[in-house]
């Protein structure tokens, strides 16, 4: 492995930023000082001006791998997410067929162990009948086990109570729901009808409603606070959520939650030029809850940014509301777009890397990663914060071939991307060797690294 010295660059860690010199020797972090000389014919890359940030730890994405591979794979959409600086992510069971039972779980490592870029982890997809397959999670190995309360379709959708009070109380993994009101959904669907005798894109946020939210979410939350569960809760979209989740630093919390990036970014004004292609599931809200949550990532509420990352083809979009799927691909633009919040004043950059390296790295208990310290794997993505990147339908990665943010031009710009000390993508091109990427492994027996 070819071994590299960064020097001069802006290091973002742990609510600091300063000047040093990192080296990357034998897949590791080896040295972080203000001065490093070069040895070994090692490869130097001169950084000065640009930031040096641990990479992004996408703890939802959705890569379609396997059975519905016309709209991704992981390879395809690990790619994408190292170009955007994304250096381990956790990917979604909701796949063809379902990832419900530990043989179907196993087969995706094999696949990712083939085909990622990045470094990887997946969750085992709860259902109404496979608790035993949930008990045999081990904690060390498994992200985590997704529970869809309500509006999910086929096996995946848990709504019995007793079936949740054995997910709560006896899974031996962390707990990550997808939270909206299946019954609440129905009836604004019905109202709307009866209202307007049809329903169309803008209609979205109002039938899955921050009521229809907020009453899934609070279930979930009364749920882990019965049994003492460790519980996260995925994509926050209302002002509502706010007020189940605790202020300040995620160090101790057994409740925490996410936000993703394009409910930071997009309103339900949005849909009149974006129309199905923002559509997702829960739905872009009013300007009044995005500000909401970029409020809660600010005091701690919302610990964690992911993307939610779910790709379909372009014609798969264009179709009538009601029959389109919800879900857009995000991976290579996420971090680019925080970095345009950073450049508009909502968010700052320590922030930034706290949401999407350090509190993925604590919340899910991830071993020797999301943090720039000696010892650790080099999961790097060096940044220039001066030079704009377009981002276009033509040079995106996605194996569908579009994007939200077409013709969009972010403020900032990836230079390089490291994943385990492979320089994986150099600015323009990806460049990974075979076997860059590896499993992701969670030490849940000892004291975490916190700062």
């Amino acid at each position: 492995m070819k071994n590299t010295l960064i020097k001069n660059a802006t290091l973002v860690n742990e609510d600091q930023q300063f000047i040093a010199d990192l080296r990357i020797k034998n897949g590791r972090i080896d040295q972080i000082a203000s001065e490093l000389a070069a040895v070994n014919n090692e490869e130097i890359i001169d950084a000065s001006g640009c930031l040096l940030l641990p990479g992004m730890i996408d703890d939802q994405v959705h890569f379609r791998e396997p059975g519905l591979t016309h709209k991704g794979t992981i390879e395809t959409e690990s790619r994408a997410a190292v170009a955007g600086g994304i250096t381990s992510y956790m990917e979604m069971p909701n796949v063809n067929p379902a990832t419900t039972n530990l043989e179907a779980l196993e087969a995706k490592f094999a696949i990712a162990q083939r085909t990622s870029l990045a470094n990887y982890s997946f969750y085992l997809g709860a259902t109404e009948v496979n608790l035993d397959e949930i008990k045999k999670l081990d904690p060390t190995k498994h992200c985590g086990v997704k529970v869809f309360m309500g509006a999910s379709t086929g096996d995946l959708l848990v709504e019995h109570p007793q079936a949740l009070d054995n997910i709560f109380e006896q899974s031996p993994t962390l707990i990550v729901t997808h939270c909206e009101s299946s019954p609440i959904i129905a009836q604004n669907h019905k109202c709307l009808l009866l209202e307007k005798g049809t329903v169309d894109i803008h209609d979205h946020p109002w039938i899955r409603s921050d009521k229809a939210c907020f009453a899934s979410s609070s279930y979930a939350v009364n749920l882990a606070k019965k049994f003492n569960a460790q519980l996260h809760v995925l994509h926050i979209t209302t002002a509502k959520e706010l007020s189940l989740f605790e202020k300040g630093s995620i160090v101790g919390k057994n409740i925490t939650s996410e936000a993703c990036v394009h409910h930071l970014w997009y309103t339900n004004d949005d849909y009149q030029t974006k129309g199905n292609l923002i559509k997702c599931n829960p739905a872009i809200k009013t300007r009044k809850d995005r500000d909401a949550i970029l409020y809660g990532l600010q005091t701690g509420q919302i610990d964690i940014i992911a993307t939610d990352h779910a790709p379909h083809t372009w014609q798969e979009k264009q179709v009538d509301y009601d029959k389109a799927p919800a879900g857009l691909p995000l991976v290579e633009a996420a971090l680019l777009s925080l970095l345009d919040q950073v450049s508009k004043g909502n968010l700052t950059i320590n922030q930034v890397v706290q949401k999407v390296a350090h509190n993925p790295a604590i919340r899910y208990k991830i071993c020797e990663r999301g943090f720039l310290r000696e010892g650790y794997f080099a999961d790097l993505v060096l940044v220039d914060p001066n030079a704009a990147t377009l981002h276009t339908h033509e040079n995106s990665r996605y194996h569908c071939r579009w994007t939200p943010f077409d013709n969009h031009t972010f403020s900032a710009k990836i230079l390089s991307t490291w994943v385990n000390g492979h320089q994986v993508y150099d600015g323009c091109n990806i460049c990974a060797p075979m076997n860059a990427s590896q499993r992701l492994v969670f030490n849940h027996n000892a004291n975490h690294y916190y700062w």
